[in-house]
């Protein structure tokens, strides 16, 4: 399956090196094959095969390439300043893309010697505007399936259900046990399990790391750090709340959502919440990698309880309020309320099964489906 970054990388393989990271088995290896058949003779190189390895260590691949791909390479001893002399030493015709995950992607947000020298994307699952451009049908029936299977291309594209299931399964024991010894202890796994497993169960809710933290008797900074690797190796990822001030947003209590929708434990509504969720951060992620734009996706919450799920802002300014609803139709009260006070944010309340769209005072009552399909990504 094409995959919506591939004529956006394409582009810009021309100019610079091209980084990608994304979630395990999210497409990058996928879209690397698909760009290699464009770009005409190409090398695609996996620091995990061992003869690759060798090639790499060497610099030893084809200097007429056109295009370079390689995968892994953060597992390489001093792999930054490895990369550094390569962007600088390739010839100006051979186009060089690189891809990897969680280490990669730490090392992306904390830059580097290699500034200036590449362009970056981060790869999404499956979403309903994606699903609808590349095997068509209609948007109800795309977010029907990716609430079923997940947005992951293998589930997702699987013709038997089960095999949907056994591929979850897999990966998540995988995740566990593979990546996540990457970044702690042996001896942390088990509790890191418990602690993904009791995320599973809070998606969509504002988590306190405190509370989980006296359940698992462990310290709420050893929490901290478990939550930074899960977002570092892309299994969950947080949306802070709004706030003007950047410093006490950050203070506050995140929520808690799965790049993977089929990991979500709880009923149709979380699990809608939930992809709903993952296909913002996608459009945010989008418009931060491909336009350069200051986007971003929080939650609004009062002190005495009022909460919207969703808000999307741009230069620091809320452009978007959205709340998540399966069947109810009626108005949201405390969207209405803060379309008021936010006269210039679009106030959306999307709702999965919705008999007839509506714009009551400021709140355009929205077919979910449908308006998911009309984001940027």
């Amino acid at each position: 399956m094409k995959r919506y970054l591939d004529e956006l990388v394409a582009i810009d393989l021309r100019r610079k090196m091209v980084l990608i990271t994304g979630p395990r088995q999210v497409g990058k290896t996928t879209l690397c094959r698909h760009l290699m058949a464009r770009f005409g003779p190409s090398q695609y190189l996996n620091w995990d095969v061992t003869a690759d390895r060798a090639i790499l260590r060497r610099q030893s691949w084809n200097p007429r390439t056109r295009l370079l791909a390689m995968d892994e390479i953060h597992k390489m001893p001093d792999w930054k300043n490895w990369l550094k002399g390569v962007v600088d030493g390739r010839s100006p015709e051979q186009a060089l893309l690189v891809t990897g995950s969680a280490r990669m992607e730490t090392w992306r947000q904390s830059g580097d010697s290699l500034a200036g020298r590449y362009l970056a994307f981060r790869l999404h699952p499956i979403s309903v505007r994606e699903w609808c451009e590349q095997q068509g049908g209609s948007a109800a029936a795309a977010l029907d399936r990716l609430l079923a299977r997940g947005g992951f291309p293998e589930p997702c594209l699987a013709e038997n259900p089960d095999d949907a299931e056994r591929w979850r399964l897999q990966y998540f024991t995988d995740l566990i046990r593979e990546d996540v010894v990457e970044f702690s202890r042996l001896h942390e796994i088990n509790t890191m399990r418990l602690f993904v497993e009791l995320l599973r169960e809070r998606v969509g809710s504002p988590v306190s790391l405190a509370s989980i933290a006296r359940d698992l008797a462990v310290s709420p900074t050893t929490l901290k750090r478990y939550l930074d690797i899960l977002q570092a190796l892309y299994i969950v990822f947080t949306v802070q709340p709004w706030h003007h001030n950047i410093a006490r947003a950050i203070l506050q209590t995140p929520k808690v959502y799965f790049f993977d929708n089929g990991l979500v434990r709880g009923d149709e509504g979380i699990r809608f919440e939930n992809a709903v969720a993952g296909m913002l951060l996608k459009h945010v992620h989008f418009r931060q990698d491909s336009r350069g734009k200051a986007a971003d996706l929080h939650y609004i919450r009062t002190k005495d309880g009022s909460e919207v799920d969703f808000a999307l802002s741009e230069d620091k300014q809320l452009t978007h309020l959205i709340e998540c609803k399966l069947t109810d139709s009626s108005l949201h009260r405390p969207l209405a309320t803060f379309a008021g006070k936010l006269p210039t944010a679009k106030a959306i309340q999307l709702v999965r099964n919705l008999r007839q769209e509506e714009y009551r005072t400021a709140v355009h009552i929205a077919d979910a489906a449908v308006w998911l399909a009309a984001l940027d990504a």
